[in-house]
């Protein structure tokens, strides 16, 4: 241990003894740990990492309803309701992208999708 380490130790055990630690908030309460308890563990960690990042579930919710529109649209024949679709589709982006530029989150969609179809197509 190094100089700096064992004056800290030894502040920390004196304010402890003092007593300075007892009216912190929360004190005596346990603490929530694990926050995202209704994410399935294998997503856990991609969640707290887009958490970390600052997407909001609310910003993953309209991504998921992106996604399925878009699904929605490569399967649909009637043009009249493709183009409802695509329409939708629209209103959703921007709202997404005006979530994350709220944030300060620079966003250009095309890369991203780009990126996205080609990590489907090896999927797949």
């Amino acid at each position: 241990m190094d100089f700096s380490m064992i004056v800290s130790e030894q502040r920390i055990k004196m304010a402890q003894e003092d007593g300075e630690f007892e009216n912190l908030p929360g004190y005596g309460k346990p603490q929530n740990l694990d926050d995202d308890l209704s994410i399935p563990p294998a997503l856990r960690m991609a969640h707290r990492i887009m958490k970390n990042a600052g997407y909001s579930t609310e910003e993953m919710d309209m991504k998921k309803e992106m996604v399925r529109i878009e699904d929605l649209i490569r399967v649909c024949e009637d043009e009249t309701e493709k183009g409802e679709l695509q329409k939708s589709l629209n209103e959703k982006m921007i709202r997404y992208n005006s979530m994350l530029s709220k944030k300060r989150v620079k966003t250009n969609s095309s890369i991203f999708k780009n990126y996205e179809q080609k990590i489907e197509k090896k999927l797949l």
